[in-house]
């Protein structure tokens, strides 16, 4: 099993964090692999309720159906996958510290097949790992460039489109404490 944990601290309420990332129709906003969602988008899920994703993780096209497996808002919260080739779990957990939100991702995966596992260990996991750390940094952007605009969002419209946010901005910010497990 393949595990990516990835933190960033995030100037904007816990809640508001919390609700942004848990809604699928914002990840392809911030997420780097994430193309398309579909199925209940419009909120931040419960636990049960599913999403179909189409992605583009480490050059590879795929979809997935999450299913909500935890919610603790604004605190935790936790989305399975599971195909033939793989299964992934992926948990938000948040935090408040000096009066910033403490953001951590966890990404676990296994793959079922032989030649997917030797590419995971050749390249595919310092891919996944350069687009979490990405993602986070896009959330980041958004949710602090964007604090009177986040409200708007939930009325519709393409937050990138009013906040301008680029695909790669990870040139344009300070490291903060980042880290990544295999």
């Amino acid at each position: 099993m393949t595990r990516i944990l990835s933190t960033i601290w995030i100037h904007r309420d816990i809640a508001d964090v919390f609700d942004f990332l848990t809604t699928p129709k914002n990840w392809p906003e911030w997420h780097p692999a994430s193309i398309s969602v579909a199925g209940s988008t419009d909120h931040s899920l419960a636990i049960g309720e599913e999403v179909t994703e189409e992605f583009l993780a480490a050059g590879r096209r795929g979809s997935a159906v999450w299913r909500v497996t935890a919610r603790e808002a604004p605190y935790l919260w936790r989305i399975e996958s599971s195909a033939s080739e793989a299964s992934a779990t992926i948990t938000y957990r948040l935090r408040t510290k000096a009066g910033m939100t403490v953001f951590e991702r966890d990404m676990q995966y296994n793959f079922g097949r032989t030649w997917l596992i030797i590419l995971d260990a050749l390249f595919v996991r310092r891919r996944m790992q350069r687009q979490s750390r990405e993602a986070l940094f896009r959330a980041k952007h958004i949710l602090e460039k964007s604090l009177k605009d986040f409200g708007n969002s939930r009325m519709g419209g393409s937050l990138a489109a009013r906040t301008g946010h680029k695909s790669n901005l990870l040139n344009s910010f300070v490291f903060l404490p980042i880290r990544h497990h295999s």
